[in-house]
């Protein structure tokens, strides 16, 4: 009997190394594979385990809290982490230059969350909530023509990008548009249902410059419409 139980120890021994050999094998094809796939350049898309996801908070804006595991860089799967997401949908906004009266229109409304570290009022593009399942390009026409009161034709997409990734996310589909004076089609100003009051502010090229290099422009996507902007309009003109 005694010969007999130090046979099965010994077989479920060697089963447990045997186990592990595979396992550390398996772990050895996978890395040397990462490893390969890095020499040559492969771009090997990265895994994410969500665990969980709950919402913690359902207003107008919504934020989601997940249990989650990702790949590093070293192709190993990190520890179990937790992260909120700040989810406010997708938004459009567009920079309209008027080709007759060579200005810039940019608006200037109360934004609450700037309040308390100022200035309360901004200075930006015209931007507004891409409803679901809307059509961007339908979104910013419908957002130009409630902020400043113009008919665009062509819009020209700059760019699509993240505002705040590391909390949130919503993305900027970023347009621009030029308008001539026959455009105007009312007055603008924004939705008195939606208690807009939006200043409509028209800058010459050199001015909205000086205004961005005095920091009077603070706002993420305006500055980045502006970069844009500097590279496709004569700005000393």
């Amino acid at each position: 009997m005694l010969e007999y139980g130090r046979y099965i120890v010994a077989l479920v021994h060697s089963w447990i190394t045997a186990a592990r050999f595979l396992e550390l094998r398996s772990q050895w094809i996978e890395q040397s594979s990462i490893n390969k796939e890095r020499a040559l350049g492969v771009d090997r898309p990265k895994q994410v385990q969500i665990e969980s996801k709950r919402r913690i908070f359902d207003d107008f804006f919504k934020i989601e809290e997940a249990s989650l595991k990702y790949e590093r860089f070293d192709g190993r799967m990190s520890r179990t982490i937790r992260r909120l997401n700040f989810e406010r949908g997708d938004s459009v906004a567009a920079i309209i230059f008027n080709r007759e009266t060579r200005r810039v229109i940019l608006v200037n409304q109360f934004r609450y969350p700037t309040l308390e570290k100022g200035p309360a009022w901004v200075t930006e593009v015209l931007a507004g909530i891409l409803e679901p399942n809307e059509d961007p390009e339908a979104a910013i026409r419908r957002e130009i023509l409630e902020e400043i009161g113009y008919r665009v034709g062509d819009l020209m997409h700059i760019a699509t990008f993240y505002m705040s990734p590391g909390g949130s996310s919503e993305r900027i589909i970023l347009y621009s548009a030029e308008v001539d004076n026959a455009d105007k089609a009312t007055s603008g100003g924004g939705l008195a249902s939606e208690d807009e009051d939006i200043k409509i502010l028209e800058f010459s090229l050199a001015d909205l410059w000086a205004a961005f290099q005095s920091g009077e422009i603070v706002d993420a996507k305006t500055i980045i419409a502006l970069m844009w902007l500097r590279d496709h309009v004569e700005v000393g003109r």
